[in-house]
């Protein structure tokens, strides 16, 4: 059984739910998303977002209201006549009028293990917080920040060798899945809620650059979440003295690594850091105005002499 559904979703994340709703039957009768942005060469020419780029080619109405606030954007809302909205990394505040609007209610699917990491920044800040495991929920929306009853969950373990892309991209095909079934469910009448706990609640607050810069004197295992965590985005980076210049260099992927000495310290000739107690061993890594690249290939470029640190 299928669903008249609207689609509220903005990043590539929300890419696949939209391609599996779709691909499960249900009707999209339409797709909000945020409005186009500068990019491209010299920021001259509008980019649409990942998700108006997936509707157009499936030919869904997009719709890019700046607010949803207004009488009229809530007329245009209930004129489409959805059973239910389907909200995913949307970027946009919904009023209780629109949370109203659709008969069954809006459904948001959201990158944590509720009530842990509320907001904005939740796959980054699972990994930043050294966490075991993450997960993906299917709420049904109220006016809080991700306070919603939980439908639906899926959990995912994270390990050392994850970046936030990476974690990202086994969420979002995770949460797609997680979605459709949840569909299914509601359209049958057998989708069943449970309140959320209030023991645990944390906030994953948007990410901010201040963030970025590498604290060596740090235990090696939080150096190495805290690198993952901000890759590829905004990119965890140190200076590494030593090597020519100060190079800022953004750090991308690493590994654990034996060794010990002054935190910042570069250990060997295949770019393994001391940290506060423990090593890393630098992966991936990405110069200033440069592509990234591997560690073996920067070091064929770059001379690291004895003595290099980062600090």
């Amino acid at each position: 059984m299928s669903l008249r559904l609207i689609f509220m979703g903005t990043p590539e994340f929300a890419v696949p739910t939209l391609l599996e709703l779709v691909a499960h039957g249900h009707e999209i009768a339409a797709v909000y998303t945020r409005a186009p942005k500068p990019g491209g060469r010299r920021g001259l020419q509008l980019q649409p977002t990942p998700v108006e780029d997936a509707a157009r080619k499936l030919g869904i109405p997009v719709l890019t209201p700046k607010t949803l606030k207004t009488p009229e954007a809530l007329a245009e809302f209930s004129a489409h006549g959805a059973d239910a909205a389907v909200v995913v990394a949307y970027g946009m505040i919904l009023p209780q009028a629109i949370l109203d609007a659709p008969k069954l209610g809006c459904f948001n699917l959201h990158a944590s293990l509720l009530p842990r990491w509320r907001g904005a920044a939740p796959i980054n800040r699972a990994i930043m917080a050294g966490d075991a495991e993450t997960g993906v929920m299917v709420m049904k929306m109220d006016v809080g920040l991700d306070t919603g009853d939980v439908a639906m969950a899926e959990r995912l373990a994270i390990t050392d060798s994850m970046t936030a892309a990476d974690l990202h991209d086994r969420l979002a095909r995770l949460g797609a899945d997680l979605v459709v079934r949840a569909m299914a469910a509601l359209a049958r009448g057998g989708l069943q809620l449970r309140k959320q706990s209030e023991d645990g609640v944390t906030y994953a607050a948007k990410i901010d650059k201040a963030e970025a810069r590498i604290d060596w004197s740090r235990p090696a295992h939080a150096v190495l979440r805290h690198i993952h965590g901000l890759s590829p985005f905004p990119g965890a980076w140190s200076e590494l003295s030593g090597a020519g210049d100060n190079a800022r260099i953004k750090l991308l992927r690493c590994e654990p690594a034996k060794g010990a000495g002054a935190p910042g310290a570069v250990l060997d000739d295949r770019l393994t850091v001391a940290c506060g107690s423990g090593a890393i061993r630098i992966i991936e890594l990405q110069r200033e105005g440069k592509a990234r690249m591997r560690a073996e290939d920067f070091l064929r470029g770059v001379k690291v002499e004895a003595g290099a640190r980062f600090t």
